[in-house]
């Protein structure tokens, strides 16, 4: 089992691209051999949760999260899609499971007081934001998180095409991170519409790492197709 420390977030690479593998996407009939597929390329997991009513969706559990922990010592990423009566019992429930990351959403209506009970329980903590939300409005938790991830597609739907505001507001995100001159590592995270034509833009403007769903399970070649996301460099942003 992975240990909740923070050593595994200080020890992800810092030069190139990180691989976080959207388990939402494996065969789930098939969940164990999947997880042993594509183990030895994640850098992390990530686990979308959602509880049918901040998301339409139901999606993974906690005692699923369990059972992933017992199959991989990778970082477990658990993103929290819950309306605000319920946030905190998740973020206990997703910590007793065995989660390494868990991020909230800026549009919960109390982002500090879940970000704090996050690191109480000795976790990174994290902010996700929607399309609309402006990226400034995660500004205040800078200090305090350790991942930023932008949605660039609508919620909770797959196959959705990239939103022409996605990069930009990437590259927004990342200059909003350096001005600040934050001293704790903040990564900035893509989700959403992560496809061939999609990843290049997006790193070139800021990502440091990408929710790879179908990009990763569908591969034909996957140990070719890592190799190629782990070499995709910045264009103009030196500080990742």
């Amino acid at each position: 089992m992975h240990n909740n420390s923070s050593k595994w977030f200080a020890d992800l690479p810092s030069d190139r691209l990180l691989v976080e593998i959207s388990l939402w996407s494996a065969d789930l009939t098939r969940l164990g051999e999947e997880i042993d597929r594509v183990d030895p390329f994640a850098d992390l997991y990530h686990l979308d949760v959602a509880d049918g009513h901040f998301s339409p969706y139901l999606l993974i559990f906690p005692d699923m999260v369990a059972a992933i922990r017992a199959q991989t010592t990778r970082p477990l990423h658990v993103h929290l899609m819950v309306t605000d009566d319920i946030l905190i019992d998740q973020i206990d429930q997703f910590a007793d499971a065995g989660a390494n990351l868990i991020s909230i959403h800026a549009e919960n209506t109390n982002p500090k007081k879940a970000l704090d009970h996050i690191s109480t329980r000795g976790l990174i903590a994290g902010v996700v934001l929607q399309l609309d939300t402006p990226v400034q409005s995660v500004a205040p938790y800078l200090d305090q998180i350790g991942m930023v991830c932008l949605l660039g597609t609508r919620i909770g739907v797959k196959g959705q095409l990239l939103d022409d505001s996605a990069t930009v507001r990437m590259a927004e995100a990342h200059a909003m991170i350096a001005e600040n001159s934050v001293s704790n590592r903040v990564l900035l995270a893509a989700d959403g519409a992560i496809r061939e034509n999609t990843v290049p833009k997006l790193r070139s403007a800021g990502a440091g790492t990408i929710v790879m769903g179908s990009l990763c399970f569908q591969s034909e070649d996957l140990a070719k197709r890592m190799d190629w996301v782990r070499a995709q460099k910045p264009l103009s942003f030196p500080h990742d």
